[in-house]
């Protein structure tokens, strides 16, 4: 059964964001992911108003999103964004 990771983001020093999502691609490949939804427009329908960024990928199955999520890779590239250049919330849902 499909999953989706859902992230919301915002972005606080665009340089440093940077290096994470150039290597973030090759990453959700790795684990099957599809990028759905990255950036772009947007409408906040109900809740705070702190993220400027969305992101939605899909993959093949819960467990290989949680694998990419704490796979050593991506935990190097979010490093970049962990050390304060963005605040993200993720969660990973399965798909009906």
């Amino acid at each position: 059964m499909p999953a989706y990771w859902v992230a919301r983001s915002k972005i606080n020093d665009p340089v440093e964001y940077k290096k994470y999502t150039d290597l973030v691609p090759a990453i959700i490949a790795k684990f099957g992911g599809k990028v759905l939804a990255r950036g772009g427009r947007f409408q906040i329908m109900e809740g705070p108003a702190k993220f400027s960024r969305f992101i939605v990928i899909e993959f093949p199955t819960l467990e290989q999103g949680a694998a990419c999520f704490k796979s050593p890779e991506y935990d190097q590239a979010a490093a970049f964004r962990r050390s304060g250049a963005g605040e993200v919330e993720t969660i990973m849902v399965e798909g009906v």
